[in-house]
């Protein structure tokens, strides 16, 4: 049973999402639908990059990614599929699949087959008239080279990744969780050499050690750590970083190497 997952912005309060769903059976009826996360912050390109990242690499191989979050439906944006990882993706080219186009495997194409979509198509819901047909066509045994053309320049976010210089590394927030955890763009391979002597700094804040477990420090304190998707984070044991420091995404993390 092929298995297709979702990503939207949607939520569940309105017929979006059953409708892609919908789509989606016509053509595959044998498709299992799993959902991801339809909560992403309505128009939040890289708070769906992030999501993708980290939840759909436990899926088996053969899955299809369906995701969309796409303030740019109706307009000259591209819209692609590619393979990466032993999985397919499938969703509009403005940087949601950033994590994930280093591993491409094969061709990245544009979708570019209007008899596999919808025979109608809304300007504003390329999710349920595009996106969720090809999807279906491509679980369901569609090669990708049927989809349309290659592309070569797929757009990328430029948050993902941090600037490196001998002695520093300037990144930035990237995610908070629900728990208030300010996970940064900063893997845990950025930082190894330096774990030693190093200076974290983030508002006007520092810390100088990076710990194994949130009860390394006392209830209440701050720490750093590489957090469960091996980037460093800033939390507080028991409470909430985002809010004891007074900072949300797009904030700055640096990373000092000391002598």
């Amino acid at each position: 049973m092929p298995i297709v997952t979702l990503t939207t912005d949607f939520g569940h309060s309105d017929y979006y999402v059953g409708a892609m769903k919908g789509a989606i059976l016509r053509v595959a009826p044998t498709a299992q639908l799993i959902d991801i996360s339809h909560q992403i912050p309505p128009q939040d390109i890289l708070a769906a990059a992030f999501t993708l990242r980290h939840a759909a690499c436990e899926f088996p191989p053969g899955t299809t990614h369906l995701a969309v979050v796409d303030p740019g439906v109706g307009t000259q944006r591209r819209p692609l599929a590619f393979k990466a990882d032993d999985q397919t993706w499938v969703g509009p080219d403005n940087g949601l699949f950033s994590f994930i186009l280093d591993r491409a495997e094969g061709s990245i194409h544009e979708i570019d087959r209007k008899d596999l979509c919808a025979p109608q198509q809304s300007s504003t819901f390329h999710g349920r008239d595009i996106f969720a047909p090809i999807a279906a066509h491509l679980c369901d045994g569609l090669d990708l080279s049927e989809i349309g053309p290659a592309i070569t320049n797929p757009i990328r976010l430029n948050e993902i990744s941090p600037h490196k210089s001998p002695d520093q590394i300037e990144g930035q927030i990237i995610h908070v969780d629900c728990f208030g955890n300010l996970v940064s763009n900063i893997t845990a391979s950025d930082i190894e050499p330096w774990e030693s002597a190093l200076r974290i700094r983030f508002g006007s804040h520092a810390l100088s050690k990076i710990k194994k477990a949130y009860a390394d420090v006392a209830t209440g304190e701050p720490l750093a750590l590489i957090g469960s998707a091996n980037f460093l984070e800033i939390s507080v044991n028991g409470g909430n970083a985002a809010q004891r420091f007074g900072l949300n995404r797009r904030a700055p993390i640096i990373i000092e190497k000391l002598p």
